[in-house]
């Protein structure tokens, strides 16, 4: 794979009259964030430009309220113009039926940074060392010579501050990313509390039951230890499909456990795995044994079985000794 620069996306998106921009299934706010921040920017420049992801869940609140938000349009009503962009899908399958408007697109381009992206467009602009898609888009529109406006900004913001975990894992030049855009504008404390520290009165019970299921398996990966929990789909239809995303937060602060693993049951027997780590376990490998993949710290995959198989094919897979 020859990965593109900034100046190359740039360059292809200069000449273009209208551009279709795809985010993944279940969009998180770095993908949503990403496509809504570079639309905004070609927009400004006169282009026709439509933003989607794909099924027709309902966005979160928080992230509906994303500056932008007026260029999305359902799924079933793309356009599909000539050039096509995914931001944050690390594979083509990601995007699900919308991959057929990103394949039949002239000229397609991949903005990412997930390690596992092999590439799968005509311009692969995929950079691992960065924290998020969100500050690659940052630099596109630096390129394309687009100001920087607080709703471009708060867009990127979204993207930045939840795939860094409120900067808890961020790299340095992600706080200078940060420095500029709250210089241009972004009401970092509000977004912040909207993003990663809201949630309804009922997620309480879920995030209460995933801990009082969890497993501590410290036998995993080598010694370093394996803590997992799963949430059944009983338990994971009582709440917003968002909500989920956070409970993996809670379950990786087990200071015993290297790795951190949530099942959840997204329809009877089919599982979405998050996988977590803390220092030494790259967890793209565990994910990728499964058809996965993502990010050394980060990743996940999905799985069909029972509570007890899924968990016990994670169990072999980290090695670890359960009779």
């Amino acid at each position: 794979m020859t990965t593109a620069t900034a100046a190359d996306v740039a360059a292809a998106l200069r000449s273009a009259d209208a551009v279709t921009i795809l985010c993944h299934v279940r969009p998180d706010p770095d993908t949503l964030g990403s496509g809504l921040a570079l639309g905004q920017a070609l927009a400004a420049l006169g282009m026709t430009v439509e933003v989607a992801y794909p099924g027709d869940l309902s966005l979160p609140a928080a992230m509906a309220a994303l500056p932008g938000a007026d260029l999305l349009v359902p799924a079933g009503e793309v356009a599909g113009h000539p050039v096509a962009v995914s931001v944050d899908a690390a594979t083509l399958g990601r995007l699900e039926e919308l991959g057929e408007v990103f394949g039949r697109a002239e000229r397609r381009i991949v903005i990412d940074h997930h390690v596992s992206n092999s590439g799968f467009g005509t311009l692969d602009f995929i950079d691992p060392s960065s924290d998020c898609t969100a500050s690659l888009v940052l630099q596109i529109v630096d390129e394309l010579g687009v100001e920087l406006t607080e709703p471009i900004a708060t867009c990127v913001y979204a993207g930045l501050v939840t795939d860094t975990g409120s900067f808890k894992w961020a790299r340095p030049a992600s706080f200078g990313v940060a420095t500029r855009l709250l210089e241009a504008g972004v009401d970092g404390a509000t977004w912040s509390r909207r993003l990663l520290d809201s949630h309804p009165f009922a997620w309480f019970h879920v995030a209460s039951a995933v801990l009082a299921d969890a497993e501590l398996v410290q036998s995993a990966c080598d010694g370093a230890g394996l803590v997992y929990s799963t949430v059944p789909h009983a338990l994971l239809s009582s709440m917003e499909w968002d909500e989920s995303e956070g409970l993996i937060d809670l379950v990786r602060t087990a200071e015993d456990a290297e790795v951190a693993a949530v099942f959840k049951e997204s329809e009877p027997g089919r599982w979405n795995v998050s996988l977590r780590s803390k220092d030494t376990v790259d967890v793209t490998a565990i994910a990728r044994h499964f058809g996965g993949g993502g990010h050394i710290r980060a990743s996940g995959y999905s799985i069909e079985g029972t509570a007890d198989e899924v968990t016990a094919a994670l169990l072999r897979a980290v090695g670890a000794d359960v009779r």
